[in-house]
């Protein structure tokens, strides 16, 4: 009985350290394939970032590029808009104020300017009073 143990696979060491070399060399084998890939995946998403980092640099320097042409544009627009308008509002005003003097109304200004000069002819006519009332009484 013995010897019929003894052929049993289970029984033969060199069997068990064939079964035990193979094992490790799997597990090895695995180990390695994940530090390759571990190694592989950090290269590739290194290589991501910086392709995105190239890309966004592009696509910002063409959208500044796009914004600005948008905005000069608009200023442009802009200034044409505000010039047509002052140029309406100052041939308004011009027309509204040769209709108001051919009515014989005058302008605000024109009223203001006409209350200072009766003002100061005013004062020159007291002053002259006062002169002519100083010179009656010597």
């Amino acid at each position: 009985m013995s010897d019929e143990n003894d052929n049993k696979p289970e029984n033969d060491p060199q069997l068990a350290a064939k079964i035990k070399d193979s094992a490790r060399q799997i597990w090895l084998a695995g180990l390695g394939a994940y530090t390759k890939a571990e190694e592989d995946t950090g290269r590739f998403f290194d290589r991501l970032v910086q392709e995105g980092e190239q890309l966004e640099n592009k696509t910002r320097g063409v959208v500044e590029k796009q914004i600005k042409s948008v905005e000069d544009r608009v200023e442009g627009v802009r200034e044409r808009a505000t010039g047509t308008w002052d140029r309406l509002e100052h041939m308004f005003d011009e027309r509204v104020s040769g209709a108001l003097r051919r009515l014989g109304i005058h302008r605000r200004e024109e009223i203001e300017s006409l209350e200072r000069r009766i003002e100061a002819l005013e004062s020159e006519l007291a002053r002259l009073r006062n002169r002519a009332g100083d010179d009656e009484e010597e």
